[in-house]
């Protein structure tokens, strides 16, 4: 089972402890909760409006991935949770499902649409080819 780094400290005034899942962020479950809420808030809002191109929708998906992953081991591989925090969690879990689903949107959104062919011209086509 994964301990808890004593020697890190998660922001000034929190005394909380932070697992070794989150030794990179150096922040609580908590914090990194908050700090992913954000992350995605912002990240939605960039998408909706379409303001990312090919490379930026990459790496949103890619953040969606790794911050999924990492949740997950938090939750699970980290010593128990409070019945707050696993609620938070899922809660996370669910803004980065929605995070995704924005990001789809918006790339079907800036996909290129089909050349539509005008009804006439596919008809002359169709019997010029029958001919």
């Amino acid at each position: 089972m994964t301990e808890l780094c004593q020697n890190l400290s998660c922001l000034p005034g929190c005394h909380t402890p932070v697992p070794r899942e989150l030794e990179a962020e150096r922040l609580c479950v908590l914090h990194y909760i908050l700090s992913v809420e954000r992350a995605c808030s912002g990240m939605r809002r960039e998408t909706a409006i379409g303001a990312s191109n090919t490379e930026r929708q990459s790496e949103i998906g890619s953040y969606v991935k790794t911050t999924a992953e990492k949740l997950s081991h938090v939750a699970v591989v980290s010593p128990p949770l409070s019945d707050e925090l696993k609620k938070r969690v899922l809660t996370t879990f669910l803004t980065l499902m929605n995070l995704r689903e924005s990001l789809d949107r918006s790339t079907r959104r800036s996909a290129p649409k089909p050349v539509a062919t005008r009804p006439s011209v596919a008809h002359a086509l169709a019997a010029s080819a029958g001919r």
